[in-house]
């Protein structure tokens, strides 16, 4: 998701008047460990096509499945010589439960809590910024944590 992650934070930084700065960098990888087999999961992941065993419409993951699925991600950064570390969790799969529960928190966020936004073509970030976080960590199963 890199290409398109770091096409919108670059946007939210410029629509909310560079509130991370002009000098603002931002970079997204895969940790994959050292030595060969690091190497080797790296390899594999950038040879690898995500979308080659994609469902067919009406296929995926059972309901127990997506219900019993979770992730933690956690987010690093520097800042002046300083690290900055944030995990996001999930209580469900990331694709077909957490997914959907986003977007679904993101319409109502709009409707119910945005409505001084002016027309135009917003972020996540610049529209609905800690409103959203809220509604997520609220209502759908999602923890936002500064570690």
């Amino acid at each position: 998701m890199a290409p398109i992650n770091t096409k919108n934070i670059h946007r939210s930084n410029a629509l909310m008047d560079h509130i991370y700065g002009e000098d603002f960098c931002y970079n997204e990888m895969w940790i994959q460990g050292t030595g060969d087999e690091g190497k080797a999961a790296a390899d594999f992941i950038s040879k690898s096509n995500p979308l080659s065993n994609a469902p067919q419409p009406g296929e995926g993951p059972s309901r127990e499945s997506r219900e019993n699925g979770n992730y933690d991600l956690l987010f690093c950064g520097d800042i002046d010589d300083k690290s900055i570390h944030v995990s996001v969790t999930g209580d469900m799969d990331p694709g077909y439960g957490s997914t959907s529960k986003m977007i679904t928190e993101s319409a109502v966020c709009l409707v119910k809590e945005c409505d001084d936004l002016k027309g135009g073509i917003y972020t996540s970030a610049s529209s609905m910024g800690t409103k959203l976080i809220k509604r997520l960590e609220d209502n759908a199963g999602l923890t936002f944590k500064l570690e």
